[in-house]
């Protein structure tokens, strides 16, 4: 048996996505730029991608703009958004447990001038609206709070933070990064109050190199990529018409059947952290509350045995998961959602996200917990000193 519980690192693109990806590269494969034919069936593409997904978040097409994937989306959001506003103030908040696409963006802005306010969080991941609201200011251009945090599937309260932040500081813009949580929640940014929300193609079983920013029409933003004036002079660059049909397809999908498929997420999850509770010498991270938790992520931290080392036995079964957030787990470091948290010393380097889609099933569960229960004592025995 092989278990993929990977799926917050990247899933695989369907039949579907597949199929609209190949007729793209191979019959409808013009310029969307061009003016013959050939371009217009490439831009009839975009088009009806832009539609599909500014449907499922019931804003304006014009609000979407497609891009290379959530990294990207992130660092335009954030740089763009700062650079074009720093006259209104210099005063920028996001949170101690942000993915890297929008922690360097942040730190790059911070050598530019801005002052940054890093909010922490509880024990379960969670911010506190109390300290968001003693951290605007007056001069607060941006607040940048993700959705679900992609290491321990913490849900952030981004409605009633985007809520705060219009009412406290009227200059701010509200940015999110959505990127694990599109596709496991109906979102809805006109009525959450988010001007700005990032979205990546390949963890909705899209293609890589995909994604999109939403961006509010009364936002005042910079381009960062100049060049040909394509998606409006926003994003300059010839469109990537296979990687932003297959988008399409995945958000189509994606939201095909919500109920249902959320429903079956939240079982897998539920089960899983009953089982591997059953464990010994054990730690589930994060929120467990429904409302509080994302659908599809848990982390788990095992005393002592090394992340790395419980990873590569798990991979020779047949089974795979992330240390921390696969992104950044070619540059070791420790996990700052983890030390943010409050995750003990030596459970730091001890814990693994277990990320799961809608296509695992309940037996893929059961095999991984029964070779952990084979693996845990084995590996235990070799704890170091």
């Amino acid at each position: 048996l092989e278990a993929y519980l990977d799926n917050s690192a990247t899933t695989w693109c369907t039949e579907h996505v597949r199929d609209v990806v190949v007729k793209t590269m191979m019959e409808d494969y013009g310029n969307p730029s061009s003016k013959h034919t050939k371009g217009m069936e490439a831009e009839k593409y975009l088009r009806e991608s832009r539609e599909i997904i500014a449907k499922t978040l019931k804003v304006n097409e014009k609000e979407i703009f497609f891009t290379s994937g959530g990294t990207e989306s992130d660092n335009w959001a954030l740089i763009g958004t700062a650079m074009a506003n720093r006259r209104a103030g210099k005063h920028i908040i996001t949170t101690a447990i942000e993915h890297a696409a929008v922690l360097q963006p942040i730190l790059y802005l911070q050598e530019q001038g801005f002052e940054v306010t890093f909010l922490p969080v509880d024990e379960t991941g969670l911010i506190s609206l109390e300290d968001l609201k003693e951290a605007l200011r007056e001069d607060t251009i941006l607040v940048s709070i993700m959705y679900v945090n992609n290491e321990v599937g913490a849900r952030e309260p981004v409605e009633e933070a985007a809520e705060l932040v219009h009412r406290l500081a009227p200059k701010a813009w509200f940015h999110t990064d959505a990127i694990q949580a599109y596709g496991k929640y109906r979102i809805r940014p006109k009525k959450a109050g988010i001007d700005l929300l990032s979205v990546s193609g390949h963890k909705i079983h899209g293609p890589k190199g995909s994604g999109f920013l939403y961006i509010n029409e009364k936002v005042k933003i910079h381009p960062l990529i100049l060049g040909g004036g394509q998606q409006k002079g926003m994003r300059s660059g010839t469109d990537n018409v296979p990687g932003i049909a297959g988008l399409g397809a995945a958000a189509a999908d994606c939201y095909k059947d919500f109920e249902e498929k959320q429903k079956k997420l939240r079982a897998l999850r539920n089960y899983f952290i009953e089982e591997v509770e059953k464990l010994p010498d054990i730690q589930v991270n994060g929120p467990k509350e429904e409302e509080k938790a994302a659908p599809q992520i848990v982390s788990v931290s095992f005393e002592g045995v090394r992340s790395e080392v419980l990873l590569h036995a798990l991979e020779d079964r047949g089974i795979y998961v992330s240390s921390g957030s696969a992104c950044s787990s070619n540059h070791p470091g420790v996990s700052g959602t983890l030390k943010g948290i409050g995750v003990k010393q030596e459970l730091l380097d001890s814990t693994l996200r277990f990320s799961f889609g809608m296509f695992n099933k309940k037996e893929e569960i059961d095999y991984a917990i029964e070779v952990l229960k084979e693996l845990l004592p084995v590996l235990r025995r070799y704890r170091r000193g």
